[in-house]
């Protein structure tokens, strides 16, 4: 079906503000009279707090305020577990974590003031891999962790534990019994960045009376209110929170420590406090992305059909547990592992180990990257061991129409063998090509998330449109997908209908953007209510000309009742809202249930090795989407090549390994991550179909395109100089080592 407005290329609503430096950002805020707040953070990454002497630093011109554990109530913070002090209190578990902080007149006087203060440790030792974490004997992090509040259950009594899950299905033991050949590999990830342009920043102002008033960048505001007041036993009614553009998130901006330690200072001088973090602190102190180490164990019968699956996933979760927001406080990717094979027995471990290290928490599909690369890979091996292609044994056991997925779900719509299909012939997969030439493929499937969002239309007399909104949009172009919902529904021109966001007091209720969730959630709401707000339209319309509502009809973008002249949507609106006398409103909540529809993806990558060197060149991406209505075709294109450009840092050189218990990588300067030089030719192929779940029948795309991008470099440089490598990144140097020992 043709569309108005929704399926085009709209430019994004804000994108004059962005390039011209007029948006602003939380670090743009100025409120009179801030101060300005710097965190003194841990040099060790185990050890025990001797003492604490600021007195100096008390002392120093400018410096208003010191605050300590010891100066502030014994507050534990976390988006689900509380197991995190918001200042180190008796010990610090890893290179960062916050021991005191300061308020001065500048950022300058806060930073000569931290370096005043004397903190005298006493050395711990320390773990940082997490599978020696887990074993008997191993330095303990948490005395008791299954006392923190929220903590989950522990169906284990290995040491470090931050939260074990298991999940089966099928007769896993008869499974492998049936098995012609059982294969075992495991496959590393290195600790990760997600690499915003903007850094935390917030401001809070205590007014007179005990109203709290937050500026940050978080990409849930109302989350982070009512986080905030549990936190700290205020009532959220309170507190209002503003809802400022995000510059990136990916997982990251979630301003669990730096809004209250701005409180506590805030309330402490009774002036409004500001707090910047500078990159060393992002890449040293702030939320990453889990490394993982994963093993699976496949069995294959005689046929070539995989008969069995177990997988153990261990994560490498940091010194606290607080950053991830699952109830469950795990890593969700590997219960999709192989979620698009047909396989009769499965069973998934993971383990989410304490560690010394900066915590993580969800990043761009959490878990779902790490466990693709060692799913994908492996699949690429077994193939080659048994003599198969790897691609012929892909579509020996991919799924099909009506099968279920290894845990037994019924998807609607699959089509994981047609995305494939399209992917080998758009790329040339069978081609010839040149020596040191290799191809890869990999394959990958994840459905939209689903959280509570509203939306609020008001319809004004002149014929304006207003859609009140309560998330602020951190890079997928939420604002202008709705802009174009709404002025859809109503026939009006995208200029015609204005996006706004305020606050927690004054914007409807939104759990916050993740999990690829926006367009199905607030998309949807914002449908419902502009749907909602026609039928009164029309409605009140009908009642002023004096016929029934069912009796005005549109043709040809006008509209048309009986003994009237055709008339635009816009002469309606007034006439409704004169009937009304006053202006229309209407607020819609929608909370979607998870529906059995998912997304399918398939990429090829086309590597050049040097085996000289072990030099690795991406020469081509092809990347091929199961998409749904694409509702914005230039914001869904912009978030498959972000999204891809992210798999291939991943996949090749982002590393943020620690050496001896700390960051390599002090700046980003010193972080390799993918640049523009780095892009190859990109192609994108999407397999459009009315089959979604969103309005319009839309799709997820946010999470998907960095997914598999690491399992077909590795794939292709494996069919490219016949070497393979099982962890990530996939190094120069590793694939030099691997040819030499080949």
């Amino acid at each position: 079906m043709a569309y108005k407005f929704v399926g085009k290329p709209v430019p994004r609503l804000e994108g004059g503000e962005k390039v011209s430096g007029k948006l602003r950002y939380a670090a743009d805020i100025e409120i009179p009279g801030a101060l300005s707040a710097k965190i003194l953070r841990s040099p060790l990454p185990h050890a025990r707090i001797v003492k604490i002497d600021a007195s100096i630093a008390a002392n120093f011109p400018g410096v208003h305020c010191i605050i300590t554990a010891a100066d502030i109530p014994p507050v534990m913070v976390g988006l689900r577990m509380k197991d995190m002090p918001l200042l180190a209190r008796d010990r610090v578990r890893y290179v960062g974590e916050p021991v005191a902080a300061v308020a001065a007149d500048s950022v300058e006087i806060a930073e000569a003031a931290l370096g005043l203060i004397d903190v005298q440790y006493a050395e711990l030792p320390y773990v940082t891999d997490p599978v020696e974490a887990i074993r008997p004997g191993a330095p303990v992090l948490h005395d008791n962790p299954a006392q923190y509040k929220n903590a989950p259950e522990r169906s284990t009594e290995l040491p470090n534990i931050q939260s074990y899950g298991q999940w089966s299905n099928g007769d896993v033991e008869a499974g492998f019994s049936k098995a012609a050949r059982v294969f075992e590999h495991t496959f590393r990830t290195p600790l990760g960045f997600h690499a915003y342009i903007e850094p935390h920043a917030c401001t809070v102002r205590i007014h007179e009376g005990g109203q709290v008033e937050i500026w940050a960048s978080n990409k849930a505001p109302f989350t982070l209110r009512d986080r905030f007041a549990r936190d700290l036993g205020l009532d959220p009614a309170r507190i209002k929170v503003h809802i400022l553009p995000v510059g990136g998130d990916f997982g990251g901006k979630t301003s669990v420590v730096e809004v209250p330690v701005c409180y506590f200072l805030a309330e402490r001088t009774g002036k409004p406090v500001k707090m910047i973090l500078d990159y060393s602190e992002e890449l040293a102190a702030c939320s990453h992305r889990h490394p993982a180490v994963i093993t699976l164990r496949t069995g294959v019968d005689s046929d070539g059909k995989l008969c069995a699956l177990h997988a153990r996933a261990v994560f490498s979760g940091g010194g606290y547990a607080a950053l991830k927001a699952n109830a469950e406080v795990t890593v969700q990717g590997p219960r999709r592992v192989a979620s698009y094979y047909r396989i009769p027995a499965i069973q998934v471990e993971t383990f989410c180990a304490y560690t010394n290290q900066v915590p993580c928490t969800q990043t761009r599909t959490p878990g779902s990257p790490q466990t693709t690369f060692a799913m994908e890979s492996q699949i690429d091996i077994i193939a080659r061991e048994l003599g198969m292609d790897p691609v012929e044994f892909r579509k020996k056991n991919l799924l099909r129409a009506g099968e279920p997925t290894p845990f037994g779900q019924k998807l609607q719509g699959i089509v994981v063998q047609e995305t494939l299909d399209k992917a080998l012939d758009v790329s040339g997969f069978k081609k010839p090509k040149g020596k040191n030439i290799g191809r890869g493929v990999a394959v990958y499937e994840r459905p939209s998330g689903a959280g509570k969002s509203g939306a609020a239309i008001t319809v004004e007399a002149n014929g304006s449109v207003t859609v009140d909104l309560g998330v602020p949009d951190v890079g997928p172009g939420i604002h202008t997908v709705v802009q174009q919902i709404v002025g859809e529904v109503l026939d009006l021109p995208r200029e015609r209908v204005n996006v706004r966001v305020e606050d927690t007091d004054k914007s409807p209720y939104d759990s916050g953007t993740g999990g690829s969730k926006s367009t199905n959630s607030v998309g949807t709401a914002a449908y419902q209510a502009v749907t909602e707000v026609k039928e009164k339209l029309l409605a009140l319309a009908a009642e002023r000309i004096g016929c029934k509502p069912e009796n005005i009809t549109a043709q040809n973008g006008r509209y048309v009742a009986p003994g009237s002249k055709p008339m635009s949507f816009t002469e309606i609106m007034r006439l409704a809202v004169e009937q009304n006398g006053a202006a229309l409103t209407h607020l819609s909540i929608y909370e979607p249930a998870r529906a059995p529809i998912t997304s399918f993806a398939a990429q090829v990558a086309e590597v050049e090795v040097d085996p000289v060197t072990g030099q690795v060149k991406v020469k081509k991406l092809t990347t091929v989407h199961d998409s749904g209505t694409v509702l914005n075709h230039l914001s869904y294109q912009g978030q498959v090549d972000g999204g891809v450009i992210t798999g291939l840092g991943f996949a090749l050189m982002e590393d943020s390994s620690l050496v001896d218990g700390k960051m390599a990588t002090a700046n980003l300067g010193e972080f390799k991550m993918a640049t523009a030089a780095d892009v190859p030719k990109l192609t994108t192929v999407l397999m459009e179909s009315p089959t979604g779940p969103s309005p319009y029948q839309g799709k997820a795309i946010a999470e998907i395109p960095n997914v598999p991008t690491a399992a077909a470099i590795a794939n292709a440089i494996e069919d490219a100089v016949g070497v393979r490598l099982y962890d990530l990144p996939l190094t120069s140097e590793k694939v030099y080592a691997a040819l030499k020992a080949h």
